[in-house]
């Protein structure tokens, strides 16, 4: 969920919705969310208060006031409560000078992730979920590659399935006079800060509404955003590429593994709607039905540690 701070298309939903048909696809990893607590066998807890590399102001936590299953979902919660936590994320903690050190932010959240659970190379992604509204919220369902086969971010490639903010804040350019647009982004290229974004951003009225399924259909050649079962973007290999070699579909022809967090703030959510972080109506809720992944049969790849 890095910054997708760009000139963005709006562009209309394309094409009929899609009928519910499967055929073709084997489901290879699914979360209904039906048991107690959440699955640790499937999801571990980003824990700092690194703000994202983009300024956001929440701590991520792996408290149950942050993230917890409710009625069958997944409840993601931020909270305005002064939290204090590791400055620095675990990866970067593992080889800084200053490892120990703690930040202090003024929101706490959560920040799921299958990272060393479930990976996978190609296939449709899907979450049902119902997102927060409120000038600097900022929920994501993302991807990020296993492992940084072709270098740091953004070489190794990002994939974001979905993400929204500031919905429901007054925008006069929106249909409806409310903020409720979605977006779908590529990142890729070089190490930061010589990455590249390809980006599409649709008005969607019906985020505003409730639960809503967004999806990815990834291939070697292409990724294609749905919503609801339409499509509303698609992005081509000739359109991407890694510094790091001119292997045709890399950086998207690894193993990504699937991210939710709800973030608040941050250059993107801050520098849009009526500006800044709003601090009414907390605490915001994000809920997640169900994840289900699938592969074309016989699957392409897929690298599941511990499924």
């Amino acid at each position: 969920m890095r910054l997708a701070f760009a000139v963005l298309a709006a562009l209309a939903l394309t094409g009929p919705a899609r009928a519910d048909d499967n055929a073709g696809w084997t489901l290879v990893w699914s979360d209904e969310f039906d048991g107690a607590e959440i699955d640790k066998r499937r999801w571990g807890f980003e824990v700092d208060c690194y703000g994202g590399g983009n300024d956001e102001h929440q701590c991520y936590t792996k408290s149950k006031r942050n993230a917890h299953i409710e009625d069958g979902k997944l409840v993601i919660t931020a909270r305005y409560e002064r939290t204090i936590g590791p400055a620095l994320p675990l990866a970067q903690r593992r080889h800084a000078a200053n490892r120990d050190a703690e930040a202090t932010r003024d929101f706490s959240s959560a920040r799921l992730t299958t990272k060393g659970k479930a990976a996978w190379r190609y296939g449709r992604i899907e979450v049902r979920a119902k997102l927060p509204q409120g000038q600097g919220t900022w929920p994501a369902i993302w991807m990020l590659p296993e492992k940084d086969s072709y270098g740091p971010w953004a070489a190794s490639g990002e994939i974001d399935i979905l993400e929204a903010v500031n919905l429901g804040v007054p925008c006069a350019k929106c249909p409806g006079g409310l903020e409720n647009t979605i977006l779908g982004t590529l990142h890729f290229g070089g190490k930061w800060p010589n990455n590249k974004l390809a980006s599409t951003e649709v008005p969607f009225p019906e985020v505003l509404g409730g639960f809503n399924t967004y999806a990815v259909e990834w291939y070697p050649d292409r990724i294609v955003w749905l919503v609801n079962g339409r499509t509303y973007a698609t992005q081509t290999a000739d359109k991407w590429h890694t510094t790091a070699t001119k292997t045709p579909g890399a950086p998207f022809d690894q193993p990504f593994h699937l991210i939710l967090n709800l973030a608040i703030g941050g250059k993107l959510p801050e520098g849009r709607g009526v500006g800044g972080v709003r601090l009414d109506g907390y605490p915001k809720r994000m809920e997640i039905d169900w994840v289900r992944v699938w592969q074309k049969a016989p699957p392409a790849a897929s690298a599941a540690p511990g499924k």
